[in-house]
């Protein structure tokens, strides 16, 4: 068959006893190409992506709809779908990997039952379908948990628009509702999918040759509204929450295009010959400049004409075409997203795109080879062998941005990526040269003298941390959380006034922030203001009722005014909130020993040091109320206890 051969009617009931089978190959398939990645841990930014603690009840998941912010992107599907799946399997990440695996053939499946609805040839349609659940290409958006954005928008996309062929054969209004319903929860999981009106019409005039506008445009003009409203939309999050904007952005109109035709030919090499696949490319120097850079734009309008030329004879190749390009659209550079600060170019923005080419690549299989099974199932598991071995980079995130760096020792990011992965494994002197490294080489990375001055203050080097958390906010004034660790290592040098400044900065950038209320109580504490630090509690609670350490440090300001009853309400209930809190016990039992409460004082001191043994001041004082209660051996076994423990420090 010619892929600009007309389509066939669809089929009658039946096709499904044809169907599962190869449903469950394309499954088998891929969980076996998948497999050395699936006990893999989170990487990047999953952990920005799984559902943090703040939004994992009810009302965070009335956050996920209605709270701009609360989530990394606005994406409510998406973030719902990993809403629910915490609630099964929590942080184990097999879950989440499974669940990507699954949906990304179940798009494949998807393709396949749409194909065959348009093509005479079963088997080409199967073949595009292993051919995009085996393709190397789509290993970043599957076993990057992240990239379940890909994934499950692709599902709804494609049950959209197999919705939508069968509106445009039977006209049904409730077909129609539920093709626009399914589209909206495509869009509400990853915005690119709005493209799918303008793939709809490419199919449509694909079939027919021409199209009309009452039958073919008119029905998905509100499709075009709510997608570039969604795109728009989308834009505007990445600039004004994600940070796409400043210098790194600052493309010409012109620059944009030569970009746009260079990206558009590296995706469609990485298709055809998927070598040297990478996690993070390097970036471009886009420069009108110099007359290479003009041969990529040249050449995809020389293509395009070519392939509007040759449309008599067979309109697939352009219909292929425009479908990759048009997919492609959002990622070209014309608009701004996050990642081109590193790089232009990214194997999952390429994720519904590859699906023209692929489908193409099918249907050209069926003309050329005759359907030859044999070259088929040869096709395919070279796929499944290059995907299997690129799937084990992800296995484990040092692995994978090693690998990167060796292949693009200029990638500042995976730098970065890599000190982070190495301070989460408790590895912070390794940390430290790789954030060093990464800022030489991208000077103005905010974050990264953030992460710096992080691994710094662990490595108990204060004075360097702080210099750095100085650099960050000097780059990013709003940084709200660089203000509020900057505060801690002031706090931690000693210079508590400082730190009050900076945490006052945080939470002028941030009322809500729960963690800089708390410390700025803290501090007040130590500055002996402590009815204003009650404040800054009570704020921290009204934010967060469970936070045991604002419990603890609202006893340690009622205590410093007197209040000992009141202070001693604080500290249970920290300890009901966190039983293992060391100091919480221990302040507790001084508070009770001051209100003659000597036998509990006792209790609460022992408790203290089963959890802290070696707490020096807890001997001492437990070995004083020992004494008033007149057990003076025991008293003395742990003064003498306390003496032991000062000497050895």
């Amino acid at each position: 068959m010619s892929a600009g051969s007309p389509p066939t009617a669809f089929s009658p009931a039946g096709r499904s006893k044809r169907t599962f089978w190869p449903c469950a190959g394309v499954l088998a398939a891929s969980l076996a190409a998948y497999w050395p990645m699936l006990q893999g841990g989170q990487i990047w930014d999953d952990d920005a992506h799984v559902t943090v603690p703040m939004l994992r009840s009810l009302h965070g998941l009335w956050r996920i709809w209605f709270e701009l912010g609360a989530t990394q992107q606005y994406y409510p599907v998406l973030h719902s779908a990993f809403w629910l799946e915490h609630r099964l399997w929590g942080d184990a990440t097999l879950g989440y990997h499974l669940t990507n695996v699954f949906l990304h053939a179940t798009a494949a499946c998807l393709l396949a039952v749409i194909l065959r609805r348009l093509w005479k040839r079963e088997d080409a349609a199967w073949l595009a379908a292993f051919l995009f659940a085996l393709h190397p290409v789509c290993v970043e958006s599957v076993a990057w948990i992240s990239e379940q954005k890909n994934t499950l928008s692709a599902v709804f996309y494609l049950l959209s628009a197999l919705t939508y062929l069968r509106f445009d054969r039977e006209r049904g209004r409730g077909t129609y509702v539920l093709a626009l319903g399914l589209f909206i929860l495509a869009v509400l999981s990853k915005s690119v999918t709005a493209t799918l009106p303008a793939a709809l019409l490419v199919v449509l005039w694909w079939q027919r040759g021409s199209l009309s506008w009452k039958r073919d445009v008119i029905p998905v003009l509100p499709w075009f509204v709510i997608g570039a409203t969604a795109g728009l939309f989308t834009a505007w999050v990445e600039r004004r929450y994600i940070g796409a904007e400043g210098a790194a952005f600052t493309l010409s109109l012109l620059q944009r295009c030569l970009l746009a035709g260079r990206v558009a030919w590296f995706y469609l090499a990485k298709l055809v010959w998927p070598a040297d696949l990478i996690f993070i490319y390097p970036h471009w120097t886009i420069e009108a400049g110099a007359p290479w850079q003009w041969v990529f734009p040249f050449g995809a309008v020389v293509l395009i004409v070519v392939l509007w030329r040759l449309r008599r004879r067979s309109r697939g190749p352009l219909a292929g075409a425009l479908f990759f390009v048009g997919t492609l659209f959002p990622a070209l550079g014309f608009f701004n997203v996050y990642p081109f600060i590193f790089s232009y170019v990214a194997d999952h923005f390429q994720y519904l795109a590859s699906l023209g080419i692929i489908a193409l690549a099918a249907a050209a299989w069926t003309r050329w080879t005759r359907g030859s099974i044999v070259l088929a199932v040869a096709v395919a598991c070279l796929l499944g062998g290059l995907t299997w071995r690129q799937s084990r980079l992800y296995r484990d995130p040092e692995i994978l941005y090693r690998t990167t760096l060796a292949k693009n020792p200029g990638a500042w990011i995976t730098e970065a990526s890599l000190g982070a992965d190495l301070v989460a494994t408790g590895r912070v002197p390794e940390a430290i040269p790789h954030y060093e490294r990464a800022l030489r080489l991208e000077p103005t990375f905010a974050q990264g003298y953030y992460d710096l001055g992080n691994a710094l203050a662990q490595a108990g080097r204060l004075p360097e941390a702080i210099d750095s958390y100085r650099q960050a906010v000097r780059l990013k004034p709003y940084y709200g959380e660089a203000h509020n660790n900057l505060g801690v290592a002031l706090a931690d040098a000693g210079r508590v006034s400082e730190a009050v400044v900076e945490y006052e900065a945080a939470l002028q950038l941030d009322p809500d922030h729960i963690e800089a209320h708390n410390n700025l109580g803290n501090a007040l504490i130590r500055l002996h203001r402590p009815a204003e630090a009650i404040v800054q509690f009570q704020a921290a609670l009204r934010l967060d009722p469970g936070l045991a350490e604002a419990h603890y440090g609202w006893g340690i300001a009622l205590a410093g005014l007197g209040k000992l009853p009141e202070a001693i309400a604080e500290y249970e209930q920290a300890l009901r909130l966190k039983p293992d809190y060391a100091q919480a016990h221990a302040n507790l039992a001084g508070a009770l020993a001051n209100t003659g409460r000597l036998p509990e004082a006792i209790t609460e001191y022992e408790a203290a040091l089963r959890l802290e043994p070696g707490d020096a001041p807890v001997h001492y004082n437990l070995g004083l109320a020992l004494r008033l209660v007149g057990r003076t051996a025991e008293a003395q076994a742990q003064i003498d206890e306390a003496s032991r423990l000062e000497a050895k420090r």
